[in-house]
């Protein structure tokens, strides 16, 4: 919202989720192509293009949730340094140690966690602990926006004009990846048959109902904050001091159960290659190779969120490096491959307008967002503590 103000916030936020229903809505369909269940993005893409574009789409997936991942770390490493800070006024535990702190609990959960379908229970913690977060969040910001002055909601209010047109595009990317994983297949492959039209009434419901809290933590921050709202909203409201540690202490906690979620996908490919199929996944071997291999993972990418601990870039640069090809460049254009007989040339016509439209947006968006990640790696240096 902050780079857009309201009226390009408003409709960016409606635009992008109703492009993204679209194309996941087309890639749902796609599931089962060939009279097969393919449960990765890759082996759809595989089995639609050929071998090279097994590993194309293999390398941009995981590309995607490494990024996703390293945003979730920065994330729950602020929510930590926020419980601190309250705590202790002094603050002397730097967001750095908090990101190191933050991803040696991640580890120890992903060891614990061998597989997606182990995370039943702590999906019912995680929207428990998401709906502490957004009845705080919106209880707060509706408290501070009431007794707070006029707030200034222009564009980039500080800034050249170049400043707000590339922060206009990165945040173009931003809000693709508010509504997309990049997942998609992997989420598919656990619906009960029939997986295509049970996918499509989940869909339905997420961007129908499942977007109302989003819309209004979104909306009533920046309403509350304006333009000077904090990428992580629990930066901008007051209250009581328990009730603040209560939200962040939520959102740390849901945050390392949703990096799990998207990191579940490298974690099956590390234990597929390096443990033992043939045993338990509670032996001594795979417990072994998940210690070492999820937690190599971990530490890389807890290292690179602490090198540079710049959330909004992350997003920015995720959105538009891989989610935009993922979610629209590539499910509009195998959507052609497989259904092409059936589209007609203006079907055809509008789906290769999405293809070289979507193309076209990744391309500037990841311009804009590095070039962001380097001023803010200049402005600040690496490892700050924001």
């Amino acid at each position: 919202m902050v780079p857009l103000g309201w009226v390009g916030g408003t409709l960016g936020l409606i635009a992008a989720a109703f492009i993204s229903l679209y194309a996941n809505t087309l890639l749902a369909r796609l599931h089962e192509t060939g009279g097969i269940r393919h449960t990765r993005y890759r082996d759809l893409a595989g089995h639609i293009y050929g071998r090279k574009m097994y590993y194309l789409t293999w390398t941009l997936q995981y590309i995607n949730l490494f990024m996703i991942s390293t945003g979730f770390i920065i994330l729950a490493g602020q929510a930590l340094k926020a419980i601190y800070t309250l705590h202790n006024n002094e603050a002397s535990l730097k967001l750095p140690y908090c990101i190191a702190i933050t991803g040696i609990t991640c580890s120890i959960f992903a060891f614990g966690i061998p597989h997606l379908s182990a995370l039943r229970l702590w999906l019912g913690v995680s929207t428990f602990l998401s709906c502490i977060y957004i009845i705080v969040a919106i209880g707060l910001s509706i408290h501070d926006g009431l007794n707070s002055p006029a707030r200034d909601y222009e564009i980039s209010s500080s800034g050249s004009s170049k400043r707000k047109m590339f922060g206009s595009i990165a945040a173009a990317a931003n809000l693709v990846f508010a509504f997309n994983s990049g997942m998609l297949p992997e989420i598919q492959a656990t619906i009960k048959h029939p997986s295509v039209k049970n996918m499509q009434k989940a869909l339905s419901l997420q961007f129908t109902a499942g977007i109302v809290p989003f819309y209004a933590v979104t909306f009533i921050g920046y309403w509350a904050y304006g333009s000077s709202t904090s990428s992580y909203l629990l930066n901008s409201v007051h209250g009581p001091k328990w009730i603040k540690i209560l939200a962040n202490a939520a959102a740390f906690l849901q945050t390392l159960i949703s990096l799990h979620i998207c990191a579940s996908p490298m974690y099956e490919f590390l234990d597929t290659k390096f443990g033992r199929s043939n045993e338990s996944v509670y032996s001594v071997r795979n417990w072994i190779v998940r210690v070492v291999a999820r937690g190599t993972y971990l530490t890389v990418t807890t290292f690179v969120g602490a090198l540079l601990p710049f959330l909004g870039d992350f997003i920015n640069i995720t959105g538009a490096v891989s989610v935009i090809p993922l979610t629209f460049v590539l499910a509009n254009h195998m959507y052609i491959k497989v259904r092409g007989k059936d589209l007609g040339s203006l079907g055809k016509t509008w789906h290769w307008a999405n293809v070289f439209f979507f193309a076209f947006l990744s391309v500037i968006a990841t311009m804009a967002a590095f070039r962001f990640m380097v001023i803010d790696s200049r402005a600040y240096h690496v490892f700050a503590d924001l």
